[in-house]
């Protein structure tokens, strides 16, 4: 009768091991999903929705959960996708999938990238999915400021299992040519700019080196320098022409962010320019903002009146292209 009773107390004692094995096995299995990935993060983000959507159109958001990384992801705002056209969600996934595949790229950096480790410096090259871009790090006033591309980064090294989140204030726009000079000559509101470029030899020369700035008036603003028309460049001394456009290029990479950031207490600046003369550059107050700046005004030196941006910040391969409401004037 012993030996029975402890035949079947080994019997319970291997059901009850194999039972608890079993329960341990489904309880692994039930705990091997990780909710802080770098995905999730962005997607329980309530300000991060229509980068979060752009991760779903693009099917970025099945690498970021497969994948172990590390990913950095540079995650604009959704005020920063309103100032891009792209108000909410549904407009991002109303978009072409092409487009939003390239904004889905050039926003992940393969490896995990802690920005405010960055040396103390303007304009550092970091590659990512989807090409080239430029990181600052910079001491303004009171404040340690982090730029990608001229675009705040707002929130730092926001964590994730498989990497980090940056948020940024402004859509980084992924650049489609290699060259400034292709830029400037597929822009419809500089075509005088670009033909006086072209007669003067300078566009042929900006296909090559670099970086160069560029700030390029409008076409209204070459008329009211008086080239009024493509004929009317076409037959103008070349040499007339690249004084007056060398006049509008630095030898230098220079997004406007970087002018706030380098402006000193007076918020008045000089830019060398191509020619070897200077243009004064004036930070522009943020009235809701006191001690803050939306961007910046420029004067040649024979301007009376302030130039003023129209577009900014057009990253190329070799450059950085502006256009600006004005021509910049040496003499008045």
């Amino acid at each position: 009768m012993k030996r029975l009773t402890k035949y079947y107390l080994q019997v319970v004692y291997v059901l009850l091991t194999a039972f608890i094995m079993v329960s341990c096995k489904k309880d692994e299995t039930t705990t091997t999903f990780d909710n802080n990935k770098i995905n999730l993060v962005i997607a329980d983000n309530f300000n991060l929705s229509s980068f979060n959507a752009v991760l779903r159109k693009s099917g970025l958001d099945r690498v970021l959960q497969d994948e172990k990384g590390p990913f950095t992801m540079l995650a604009p705002s959704d005020a920063a996708f309103a100032k891009a056209g792209y108000n909410g969600p549904a407009v991002v996934l109303g978009t072409g999938h092409a487009i939003i595949s390239s904004i889905a790229n050039y926003h992940t950096l393969d490896g995990k990238y802690e920005l405010n480790k960055l040396p103390y410096l303007f304009n550092q090259e970091l590659v990512s999915r989807g090409g080239k871009m430029y990181a600052t790090h910079w001491i303004k006033g009171v404040d340690t400021v982090l730029t990608l591309n001229g675009a705040r980064v707002l929130s730092v090294n926001l964590p994730a299992s498989n990497g980090l989140v940056q948020v940024l204030d402004r859509m980084l726009i992924p650049y489609v040519h290699d060259v400034i000079s292709e830029a400037i000559s597929a822009d419809s509101d500089i075509t005088l700019f670009a033909q006086a470029l072209k007669v003067s030899g300078l566009l042929e020369t900006m296909r090559k080196g670099g970086p160069y700035t560029v700030f390029a008036p409008t076409n209204a603003a070459m008329s009211a320098l008086g080239y009024t028309s493509v004929q009317q460049i076409q037959g103008t001394d070349p040499m007339v022409l690249k004084a007056m456009l060398t006049y509008h290029i630095v030898e230098d990479r220079r997004f406007i962010y970087d002018y706030i950031l380098s402006t000193g207490a007076s918020n008045i600046a000089q830019q060398g320019m191509m020619d070897g003369n200077s243009i004064t550059i004036r930070l522009l107050p943020n009235s809701s903002a006191p001690g803050s700046f939306t961007g910046i005004a420029l004067r040649g030196t024979g301007n009376t009146s302030d130039v003023t941006l129209v577009k900014q910040d057009m990253l190329t391969g070799n450059g950085i292209l502006h256009v600006i409401n004005g021509g910049l004037r040496i003499t008045q």
